[in-house]
C-alpha cells in the first residue's frame, strides 16, 4: 500500500505529456506535503484534470464564481468536526480518503505566465495548495493563511520550487 494513492481522471490529456512523468512528479511532491503536515496514515485522493469550461461550471455551482479557476478542492471531512484518523495509524491497511481536486492546466499555465513563476513552480504551488485544503488548511483568517502558506512554501522549497519571499505569508505574492 502506498502512502498516497492517487486516482486520476484526465479529461484534457495532461498526463500524456512525454516531457515529464507527471504521476511520479505529483506523488513525490504530495508525499513531501503529507510528511510536512505530519499525516501518518495512508491517504487516498483523486485528481481530475479538466478544461476551462468544466472548471468554470464547478466554480459557478459550488463557489458562486462564474469563471474558470486553477484548482477546486472537495474535502471529505471539512470544517470544525473533522475526524481524527490518528487512531487508525497502526492499521497498515487503513487509507484515509481526503477528497478530490479538480485542476485546470490551462488556467495554471496562464497564471504561470501572469505571475512569472514558470510552469512547474505554478503547477506545484497549485497542487500543494489544493492538497492542503483537502487536509483542512485554509487561508481566510490571516493567522491560518500564514500557517498554510508557510507549509506550502517549505514543501515547494524542499522540492526545488522556491517561492518569492513574501509568498511564505501572503500566498502567491506579486
Amino acid at each position: 500500500m502506498t502512502p498516497i494513492e492517487i486516482t486520476y481522471n484526465d479529461e484534457v490529456g495532461f498526463l500524456e505529456n512525454n516531457d515529464q512523468n507527471w504521476q511520479d512528479w505529483i506523488a513525490k511532491l504530495l508525499l513531501l506535503a503529507k510528511n510536512e503536515i505530519g499525516k501518518k496514515n495512508n491517504l487516498e485522493m483523486s485528481i481530475n484534470f479538466v478544461d476551462e469550461e468544466h472548471s468554470q461550471k464547478i466554480n459557478a455551482e459550488y463557489r458562486e464564481k462564474d469563471r474558470p479557476t486553477d484548482v477546486i478542492s472537495f474535502a471529505i471531512e471539512d470544517g470544525d468536526d473533522m475526524l481524527d484518523f490518528a487512531a487508525f495509524a497502526a492499521d497498515p491497511t487503513f487509507q484515509e480518503d481526503i477528497g478530490d481536486l479538480f485542476m485546470c492546466p490551462s488556467v495554471i499555465k496562464r497564471h504561470s505566465e501572469e505571475y512569472g513563476t514558470g510552469w512547474e513552480r505554478e503547477f506545484g504551488y497549485t497542487l500543494v495548495h489544493g492538497f492542503l485544503h483537502l487536509n483542512g488548511y485554509d487561508h481566510i483568517d490571516p493567522k491560518e493563511a500564514k500557517e498554510m502558506f508557510g507549509i506550502q512554501g517549505k514543501v515547494l522549497e524542499d522540492y526545488g520550487l522556491p517561492l518569492y519571499p513574501d509568498q511564505l505569508d501572503k500566498g502567491r505574492g506579486k
